[in-house]
């Protein structure tokens, strides 16, 4: 079990938080993905590793993207 955490920028409501939700969770192996609306924080977690390019597309089709 591997788990890993992002910072999201531009989030501001539920429907953000749930489109940001339904596109990690579509990476392969990602088993539970927690979103904290007030701190941009995404909790991925997966049977191995995930690849942050592979988290930061999957932000970046919701609409919003990684901090940093």
């Amino acid at each position: 079990m591997s788990e890993s955490t992002y910072t999201v920028v531009g989030m501001t409501c539920g429907h953000c938080v749930a489109s940001v939700t339904e596109e990690v969770s579509k990476i392969a192996g990602v088993s539970d993905v927690a979103v904290d609306l007030p701190t941009g924080a995404v909790k991925v977690t997966s049977e191995a590793p995930v690849d942050e390019a592979d988290v930061k597309a999957a932000v970046e089709e919701a609409g919003y993207a990684l901090a940093g």
